[in-house]
């Protein structure tokens, strides 16, 4: 059984990374985060990569926050939450400006983080018994840094809703919502995902690929920098809330929560 954190590998100009915390769900602890993008950054430079798969092992594509992490969180300073902030913004910029198209195939639940992790992502393919949903407000907390991305890929209205209610979601709604690409059955996704990325590596070209990606991010994306790092602030600042100290608690006792 391998046990690193996260799986790489690289066949026919595709690297495939493979999210590999099976028995916490995928959560995206700063361990996880950080090999993340190192492997995204090792993908971008190698000259044998055309095309990126992120994709992850078990049920869950990735259940958002580590629970032992969260317990951590409690106790940290504004310095601390800030950087840890910074982390997962590093995280998603880093897909989102990577010169390669990156491809999510979510073949479970993708809850808070790992919803925003796959909503960062070019092109999203997800089975139809995958779950979505940006649930932080039911911790006290706030989707503040996914929110940027998100507000640019749906309306507003649709936007507000999903955030604010922290409602879990079907594939086939976000499909409505042009928060993913393609709903696939599971039997499918595979081999789906894998042509989809040989029809980008086989019928165009690297640069074309590079440019058209940054042409659509530097065109629907114009203040994203500045977004983020207000929402980076705000993300840090209400870690110290007690709401969120209150939410963090219950959740990590399994308590029900009364706001």
């Amino acid at each position: 059984m391998n046990d690193a954190l996260i799986l790489y590998d690289v066949a026919d100009r595709i690297a495939r990374i493979t999210l590999n915390r099976v028995d916490k769900r995928n959560a995206l602890s700063p361990a996880l985060i950080g090999e993340l993008i190192d492997y995204l950054l090792i993908a971008e430079e190698d000259d044998n990569v055309k095309v990126i798969i992120l994709k992850a092992n078990g049920n869950v594509f990735s259940a958002g926050a580590d629970l032992a992490y969260l317990q951590q969180l409690q106790a940290h300073t504004y310095e601390e939450n800030l950087a840890d902030s910074n982390l997962l913004k590093k995280l998603l910029t880093t897909i989102c400006y990577l010169p390669k198209i990156v491809i999510a195939q979510v073949e479970g639940h993708a809850i808070a983080g790992g919803c925003g992790l796959a909503t960062v992502c070019d092109v999203i393919f997800a089975v139809p018994e995958a779950k979505f949903g940006y649930t932080e407000v039911k911790l006290g907390f706030v989707p503040a840094i996914v929110s940027c991305f998100l507000m640019r890929k749906t309306s507003e209205t649709i936007a507000k809703n999903l955030l604010l209610s922290g409602e879990l979601f079907s594939a086939e709604e976000a499909l409505k919502n042009n928060l993913i690409t393609f709903v696939t059955k599971k039997e499918e996704i595979a081999q789906k995902v894998n042509s989809y990325a040989q029809h980008l590596c086989n019928n165009a070209s690297s640069n074309a690929l590079m440019v058209t990606k940054q042409l659509i991010n530097q065109t629907t994306y114009p203040w994203l920098d500045k977004s983020l790092e207000m929402a980076v602030q705000i993300n840090a600042r209400v870690r110290e809330s007690n709401d969120f100290k209150r939410g963090i608690s219950a959740f990590l006792n399994r308590d029900e929560i009364k706001w």
